[in-house]
């Protein structure tokens, strides 16, 4: 006896596949994440990350700008590298600081063609490389949520359409949604990197932002990789406390699935340079188009809203096609 259910009458064409396919990744999900560093005078490669680069304040970095606009990517993430940097990351709030420079030049080319988002951290910018203010040699967590609060508003002063908070301290989103209101700036959405684990992934990133800690590591404050529950928690946490929306770094599947179908909230994820890397390497081995295509959908797959990835412009392409 034959089958009624053959599954495979949908599979028969490439119409047919798309017409009941379930997960869907399109140009609008997609935020491409840049680095600035005002020391450059010119655009330069990341040797940890081949493919991607850093970008001096000016016309390399409108340029840029203008590629991303012209190929439909809606936002970028900036990350700036500061020529100054001391024990308190006060380059991160400065009027002309890096980033806030960026920002500005970025919306005379773009306008409201591109969101631009702010992360907001402070280990680009402390000359120890740790996320928040040092107080007998460990980050003390509500003196930097003080600090938080202040880049915020830096950021909004600027122009800056949405923040995005990485450094993982507790009542993060709750500061700076303070410090946004109490400005005027209440119409500012936060992105809260709410689950960020605490793992070798970040690598290649610490390289292109120059950020590496220079003693210990990050582990009292970023997540234990073992933990999912305490996502959960970690996530609900932040909704609670303002957050528009909550991140998921790396872009681990079973964590997305869980924070989407449990909180059933806007949901981010941020496929990392460690993430990047392991693709531009397996591109030796494997077709690099095929595989990277599939590794994004997957995180669609699992319920990611929006995706931060170094792929980007070669996405945006790739679909377009």
């Amino acid at each position: 006896m034959f089958p009624r259910s053959r599954f495979r009458r949908l599979r028969k064409s490439r119409k047919f596949r798309d017409l009941v396919s379930e997960s869907h990744l399109d140009v609008g999900d997609l935020v491409y994440p840049v680095f600035v560093d005002e020391n450059l005078k010119e655009k330069k490669e990341i040797e940890e990350m081949p493919g991607q680069y850093t970008y001096p304040i000016g016309a390399e970095l409108l340029k840029l700008t203008e590629e991303v606009v012209d190929l439909k990517i809606p936002a970028i993430i900036l990350f700036g590298v500061p020529s100054y940097k001391d024990p308190f990351g006060t380059s991160a709030y400065m009027k002309e600081g890096v980033v806030q420079k960026a920002i500005k030049e970025i919306k005379g080319v773009s306008g409201e063609d591109l969101i631009l988002i702010g992360d907001l951290c402070l280990c680009e910018y402390t000359d120890h490389g740790h996320c928040g203010i040092l107080k007998n040699g460990k980050v003390d967590n509500d003196e930097t949520l003080k600090v938080y609060g202040k880049i915020a508003v830096s950021l909004a002063e600027a122009g800056i359409d949405m923040i995005a908070p990485s450094g993982m301290m507790d009542g993060m989103v709750m500061a700076i949604r303070d410090a946004l209101d109490r400005e005027g700036f209440s119409e500012i959405p936060i992105m809260s990197y709410a689950t960020k684990y605490s793992t070798v992934l970040y690598t290649p990133f610490r390289y292109a932002a120059q950020s590496a800690p220079k003693f210990g590591d990050r582990s009292s404050y970023q997540m234990d990789i073992r933990n999912s529950d305490e996502a959960i928690r970690e996530a609900r946490a932040d909704i609670e406390e303002g957050a528009d929306i909550v991140m998921v770094k790396p872009s681990f599947l079973d964590i997305i699935y869980r924070i989407k179908k449990e909180l059933q909230f806007p949901t981010a994820t941020y496929c990392v340079s460690g993430e990047y890397v392991m693709l531009k390497c397996s591109a030796k081995f494997l077709d690099e188009k095929r595989n990277v295509m599939e590794y994004h959908i997957c995180r669609k797959r699992a319920g990611a809203d929006i995706i931060i990835t170094y792929y980007a412009k070669e996405l945006a392409k790739w679909l377009a096609e």
